[in-house]
């Protein structure tokens, strides 16, 4: 594989644009071939630049093309190029003529690329006037969601969007707690801020490799955002009972359940997908904790339950994942408008198969990685309205979220947090 950066970063980009693959998947599976860690975090900021500002930058390209280019990795190539100019410190002749030197076997684009871009140069005030609506740089369907779920922090929500999310850990206080981990942290020259309303949170000035966390490998912390570390605490766990937590993977929450309430009787972790239970029990293993991982499919429960109910369920329902677009911006270019409604109906159907698997009196907490209401509010309404048996448990007001007309809702960017959604039920 060649090693220009540039050249491997437009590779990357096709299989997201053309392909549909996601950005992570896209990333990991190229970069295990990058010898040098510079390049493989040059190539990365290349991607999730181009992904996070790619509807501006397509309409830049608008622009500039007298028509569209139809070789995807050209196309890739010429958004790596604005990319450069626009959002980042490189000096605009390295941009051009890196950027042009990366095309190789397709000689006919490297004249189009390098007049593209020094045209871009030569005119920038009048093409940023002429693209001006698109510098919130999402998808008209999404926008218009967004502002119509949330007229009055729209904008905020766009703009969050658009940054880069904090990295924030998860301290296992079964190891260590906050005071002594942020010491630890302070003594490697890494500064992190306490979160008042999430005790197990701390957010770092600046991300860092893992390896870089003190007692990372024997299980001190974890990454997780602090929106996604309130599940645990909402879920109000007591020593035996039985715990569910239903979509699992990647098993941040299943651990932290564990962290929180040590003496339950069991805790069983259920994933559709069994190779992404892998990645459970190698969290597990790393933290010292274990579980009961079920390989099943959260809407026909009868294929792998026991029948005996539980005290405490965690419905972490799949979702459009428009809260942490920020973490993965490459959604704004693979999400469909037509996806929400099929998402609902997803959602709808694993909440009404797992609800007889709670106990009388038992709660059960349903959690989306979304900002639109047709997922959160409205989907648990209509849950309320067609179950009498079911009853909203408020969740505490802790100084996060927004009250919804059931359950919470974290905005993105909110106390730096992921965009998400939380809503008690209670068996009566």
């Amino acid at each position: 594989m060649s090693t220009n950066t540039r050249a491997i970063a437009a590779r990357v980009l096709a299989n997201v644009m053309d392909n549909g693959q996601s950005l992570t998947v896209s990333l990991d599976n190229t970069l295990a071939s990058v010898a040098s860690h510079q390049d493989r975090a040059f190539i990365q900021m290349l991607c999730y630049g181009v992904c996070r500002h790619y509807h501006q930058l397509d309409a830049l390209l608008d622009e500039l093309a007298t028509k569209p280019l139809k070789d995807v990795e050209i196309k890739a190539l010429a958004l790596i190029g604005l990319y450069q100019l626009k959002f980042m410190r490189v000096k605009p002749h390295a941009a051009v003529s890196e950027t042009v030197y990366a095309i190789r076997k397709k000689t006919w684009a490297k004249g189009l690329i390098n007049a593209l871009l020094r045209t871009y140069l030569r005119e920038t005030e009048r093409l940023e006037a002429l693209t001006a609506d698109k510098a919130h740089s999402h998808p008209d369907w999404l926008l218009k969601r967004i502002r119509q779920d949330w007229p009055e922090q729209a904008e905020q929500i766009l703009l969050a969007n658009n940054q880069q999310a904090p990295m924030a850990l998860r301290i296992n206080r079964l190891k260590t707690d906050s005071d002594t981990y942020q010491q630890h942290l302070a003594e490697r020259g890494l500064a992190a801020d306490t979160v008042s309303f999430c005790p197990s949170a701390l957010v770092l000035d600046k991300a860092v490799a893992v390896d870089e966390l003190p007692d990372f490998a024997s299980g001190a912390v974890s990454v997780q955002d602090t929106a996604a570390q309130l599940a645990a605490g909402l879920l109000d766990l007591q020593p035996g009972q039985r715990a569910l937590d239903v979509c699992a993977a990647p098993g941040g929450k299943t651990a932290h359940i564990l962290e929180q309430q040590p003496q339950l009787q069991a805790l069983t972790a259920v994933d559709i997908d069994a190779a992404r239970l892998q990645r459970v029990a190698a969290n597990l293993h790393r933290l010292g904790l274990s579980a009961t991982l079920v390989s099943g499919d959260a809407a026909h429960p009868q294929s792998w339950w026991n029948g005996q109910p539980f005290d405490r369920i965690l419905l972490d329902a799949p979702c459009s994942a428009t809260g942490v677009i920020r973490r993965h911006p490459d959604i704004k270019l693979l999400r469909r408008a037509e996806d929400i409604s099929a998402l609902q109906t997803l959602q709808q159907r694993i909440l009404n198969a797992i609800w007889p698997l709670l106990a009388q009196g038992g709660l059960l907490l349903y959690a989306t990685c979304s900002v639109l209401k047709q997922e959160n509010e409205q989907q648990i309404q209509a849950f309320l309205a067609s179950h009498a048996d079911a009853e909203e448990l408020p969740c505490p007001e802790d100084g996060w979220g927004i009250a919804a007309s059931v359950g919470r809702q974290i905005l993105t960017g909110e106390s730096g947090m992921d965009g998400f959604y939380y809503a008690r039920l209670r068996k009566i």
